[in-house]
């Protein structure tokens, strides 16, 4: 059916960016197979790192005494200094409340309360399921680290039964910290040594080919300083090119860079500790060039990167641009970013992945971008309905189809399985 008036576009637009089932392509969150690390319910949204930082901008209480406090405690000191006592206008705030209005909680009574009995009372999988299918969500894709020893245990063991989970191999530590990471991997059987001879490096091949194939990953993951090069000696390039590249072209998975982190800015804050920098685009377009048959998923932390970054996938088939990461992810740089990446990529990239730690926070981050995504595209095919190009509603729902699932699993040459 060809689209006429604006009217028309705009009710048509809005029910497909509604109703589409998503793939949530890079998250934190666990299935409930991994018991502890499956982060979830009131006191895990108030306390999240984003929450956090906020709190300790308005208040005095000292940071250790803070983070010796129960979970519990400390959800009640930040439920009451930055949604009782001022207004929760920030996106992090105003997160939580998107996700109470959701589950179709009394948000006007601020009874914190009323709000845990609430989620005390669910049962874990019931309440997963409507997590889901309130935030329009068909699956995730975890961030799963073997370096962490609750986690690895629970792979080796029990491994994940839940389809909706599908698993990313995270390699930060082998990476970023490999003087300390060797002997991780000692520990687990695999003969390296910090020198990295010939046979530690066919070892650390052996490693990221088990591990990717024991959690069937479908790409591997690292998250990056802003000084982060190629071009130089250091033992994280040496790795990157003799074991991750070979491992990723062998496997046929992508490997996905998250550029631009610097860690620990202010150590008191823990997990709230991090900041950014704006990095160099080189290390993205050596890359590219000199790895033509592996495949690069990017996203940069930094505003100032994101049109770099955009120019950069024009040139290079085998770069997918992907989501509004962490600091970028609020209303109005999803807005810029967006739409900057539509004028130079048409629908050929992954606008959004939601980054969460926090189970219910699939309901803001989905809510949020549906929203601003949605008014991106009805400007841009606003100009073709005006320009008498013949849209149709089903060139609407193929392109959304694209943005939110099958440009993923194109590009990592898969196909979606429930």
């Amino acid at each position: 059916m060809r689209i006429t008036d604006l009217s028309q576009l705009r009710n048509i637009l809005n029910k497909e960016i509604s109703e589409i089932k998503v793939t949530d392509i890079h998250t934190h969150i666990y299935s409930a197979d991994f018991k502890g690390l499956f982060l979830w319910g009131i006191d895990e949204l108030l306390t999240y790192h984003y929450v956090l930082a906020e709190y300790f901008r308005v208040s005095d209480m000292d940071y250790g005494r803070f983070f010796k406090l129960s979970k519990e405690e400390q959800a009640n000191l930040i439920w009451q200094e930055l949604f009782v006592n001022r207004s929760p206008i920030s996106e992090a705030q105003r997160g939580v409340i998107t996700v109470l209005d959701k589950l179709g909680l009394d948000v006007s009574s601020k009874d914190i309360d009323y709000l845990r009995a609430y989620f005390k009372s669910m049962n874990i999988n019931e309440y997963l399921t409507r997590v889901f299918d309130l935030a329009g969500v068909r699956c995730v894709v975890m961030t799963n680290d073997p370096f962490d020893k609750e986690e690895a245990s629970i792979w080796n063991k029990t491994g994940n039964s839940d389809s909706r989970f599908k698993a990313a191999l995270r390699i930060d530590p082998l990476l970023n910290n490999y003087q300390e990471t060797y002997k991780d991997l000692k520990g687990m059987g695999y003969n390296v040594e910090l020198d990295l001879s010939t046979e530690s490096l066919e070892e650390i091949k052996r490693f990221l080919f088990e591990w990717a194939t024991k959690i069937q990953a479908l790409y591997m993951a690292v998250s990056l300083p802003p000084d982060f090069i190629m071009e130089d000696k250091s033992t994280r390039t040496h790795i990157i090119k003799k074991c991750v590249m070979p491992v990723c072209a062998e496997l046929n998975i992508p490997m996905a860079l998250m550029i631009g982190v610097k860690r620990g800015v202010n150590s008191k804050l823990e997990l709230a500790a991090d900041s950014l920098g704006k990095a160099s685009i080189k290390p993205v377009e050596y890359l590219c060039k000199n790895y033509p048959k592996n495949k690069f998923m990017v996203t940069m932390l930094s505003r100032e990167n994101q049109h770099e970054l955009a120019v950069t996938a024009r040139k290079f088939r085998n770069l997918m641009v992907f989501g509004c990461w962490w600091f970028t992810n609020i209303p109005s740089i999803v807005e810029e970013i967006t739409k900057m990446r539509i004028e130079l990529l048409g629908a050929s990239f992954i606008p959004q992945h939601s980054d969460v730690r926090v189970l219910e926070q699939l309901i803001y981050k989905w809510e949020h971008s549906r929203q601003i995504i949605a008014n991106v595209l009805l400007e841009k095919y606003s100009y073709l309905v005006k320009s008498n190009w013949e849209v149709t509603e089903e060139d609407i729902k193929r392109d959304i189809d694209a943005l939110f699932n099958k440009n993923f699993w194109d590009f990592i040459d898969a196909k979606f399985t429930a």
